[in-house]
């Protein structure tokens, strides 16, 4: 149970990063600017394990570059580019509501890169899970109908399908992350080199998409200490835990788990912010731990 527990306290800390987040975003602060900040941060933070272990760089095979490239480039830097880029072209409540396929795409991958075995109660509990997770989002998926039924061309536009295709990059980009991330807990990687690197493949990766004309200044002083609070809560700690649990539990397990995240969020807005939880998303939540707890006691 204990991989499950980091797991969990982990989406919590990621569910405080977005109290922290969208304010920064909200004062007009550029998504790839705050990333670029956080994965600068985060490699400085994680720079000494790498260091320590640079005799050891000569036995990195070319699969575990692959996973790094995989784990850092593609999950921590392009797919979160373009998450940030289909808010551009869809409505926010439709990329939410597509983002709830990424445990699918982990499931699949990790059957067939770690050969893990999908039994069929796990099938079934994670189906549980899923359903959860929709109810967690039942506001959106009423926002997703009703924009269906005043406005269909919006959502089948050309202009909507790049939203989809970056939302697609994002889904496969973050669950291919997971699964790869395993692969090399599994070769014997700790943690904190799993981080260290995972960071520095991702800032080498968003190096090319920063737009250097633009001023990095951040607008308030303030704004540098949020900054620093995000990095170390939802950076830092929160994947420090995600890593822990990962190495605990397998790639598909853990998959199921990172579905609390977004109920996570809308009970911090719900505390913080005094946006009241609705009776299907609390029954919602219940499904979420109800699955995840009987797929870990039963080792599915």
């Amino acid at each position: 149970m204990a991989g499950t527990f980091y797991i969990i306290a982990a989406c919590l800390l990621w569910g405080l990063d977005t109290l922290i987040r969208y304010p920064l975003v909200d004062r007009g602060i550029s998504p790839l600017t705050i990333v670029f900040y956080e994965h600068s941060l985060l490699v400085i933070i994680f720079s000494l394990p790498l260091f320590t272990q640079l005799k050891k760089l000569s036995d990195l095979r070319l699969g575990d570059i692959f996973a790094f490239f995989v784990v850092g480039g593609v999950g921590s830097a392009i797919a979160t580019i373009a998450f940030t880029e289909s808010f551009k072209y869809l409505n926010p409540s439709l990329v939410i509501l597509l983002q709830k396929l990424q445990p699918v795409v982990a499931i699949s991958l990790a059957s067939i890169v770690l050969k893990e075995e999908i039994q069929k109660p796990f099938i079934l509990w994670a189906i549980v899970c899923l359903v959860g997770g929709l109810l967690v989002s039942s506001p959106d998926i009423e926002r997703f109908y009703q924009l269906l039924v005043n406005d269909f061309r919006v959502v089948t536009s050309d202009f909507a399908l790049k939203g989809y295709g970056f939302v697609l990059v994002s889904i496969i980009g973050w669950g291919s992350a997971t699964v790869f991330g395993k692969k090399l807990s599994m070769t014997g990687f700790e943690p904190r080199n799993i981080l260290g690197g995972r960071f520095l493949m991702g800032l080498i990766f968003i190096l090319p998409f920063m737009n250097w004309s633009k001023n990095l200044i951040l607008p308030y002083g303030e704004d540098y200490l949020r900054l620093l609070a995000m990095v170390l809560l939802s950076g830092a700690l929160a994947m420090w835990l995600y890593y822990q649990g990962l190495s605990r539990l397998s790639a598909k397990t853990t998959a199921i788990g990172e579905m609390f995240f977004p109920f996570f969020a809308v009970v911090l807005n719900w505390i913080f912010l005094g946006k009241e939880l609705t009776m299907l998303q609390l029954i919602g939540g219940a499904l979420l731990l109800l699955g995840s707890v009987v797929i870990q006691l039963k080792k599915y």
